[in-house]
């Protein structure tokens, strides 16, 4: 048969568009290759964010996290504001680990003052704990206890400001509960808050039982994980020192910021970027 013009165009057009078949496979193939390979250093837009918990400390309530939780909703992380019974590391643990469970999934523990020992009992050997963010915060050594601490080091002006309470539970014992007097509280507590808002915050403070803050730690949960620390340079509750030292043997990523103690409040946008860099690092 002879082999026309036409035939010869046919067989160059079937080349040319088998030759593009096999590029477009192996491009496709390298593409895949390169998406498999590709490493993010936090969540995408897409993946889902890790819970962020929050756990307030003495003479507050969960309402001193509102602004932090604003710009972390605003990010797109799931948020709760744990309800803190205040009654001492061991049972506020106890009801904290409860919190956790529930939420399910990856979390970021958060943990502001006496919040900080909560914490680090609550997060021991819970593996549902990525990572530990302390604000102004106690971080424990077993056998330490958050008064201890805050004696190791001058500076605090706590003491004088107090008013004790005396409480009988339920079961009959008896005990005594700490506020900060509200006419001490902005100077001691929130000196770079309104002085509205710290009139608020005085109202509205829940006390802590004395005997929560002479109770001693009994594990630590930043020995095991991976922790950030806030410190508040200008703290009269925690001493600057103090939250160094501690902050110093946990190796946490410090961030200082010249504060108050009621640092949540006056510079949640800091607060909050720490936070979310926690969660970027270990999600």
């Amino acid at each position: 048969m002879v082999d026309t013009g036409r035939g010869r165009a046919r067989r160059r057009i079937t080349k040319a568009a088998t030759a593009i078949a096999a590029g477009v496979a192996a491009g496709g193939l390298a593409v895949a290759c390169t998406a498999s390979t590709t490493t993010h250093a936090g969540p995408t837009e897409d993946a889902p964010r890790p819970t962020v918990v929050l756990v307030h400390g003495a003479f507050a309530d969960g309402s001193s996290w509102n602004d932090v939780i604003e710009k972390l909703r605003a990010d797109r992380y799931p948020v709760v504001a744990a309800a803190n019974p205040l009654r001492g590391p061991a049972s506020d643990a106890a009801a904290l680990r409860a919190v956790i469970s529930n939420v399910g999934g990856p979390v970021i523990l958060v943990g502001h003052s006496y919040g900080g020992s909560v914490i680090s009992a609550a997060a021991a050997g819970n593996d549902q704990v990525k990572g530990l963010v302390y604000v102004a915060a106690f971080l424990p050594a077993p056998g330490e206890t958050a008064l201890g601490l805050t004696n190791q080091y001058p500076g605090s002006t706590l003491p004088g400001t107090l008013n004790p309470v005396p409480f009988t539970g339920t079961d009959g014992s008896t005990g005594t509960d700490l506020y900060i007097r509200q006419d001490k509280f902005h100077d001691q507590f929130a000196a770079d808050v309104s002085a509205d808002r710290a009139a608020l915050m005085a109202a509205a403070q829940r006390p802590i039982a004395q005997s929560a803050l002479e109770e001693k730690a009994t594990v630590a949960a930043w020995s095991e994980k991976p922790s950030w620390d806030v410190i508040t340079t200008e703290d009269l509750n925690i001493p600057a020192a103090a939250q160094r030292f501690m902050a110093d043997r946990a190796h946490a990523q410090v961030t200082e910021v010249a504060a108050s103690h009621s640092v949540a409040v006056s510079h949640p946008d800091v607060v909050a970027d720490v936070i979310e860099q926690a969660a970027r690092a270990t999600h």
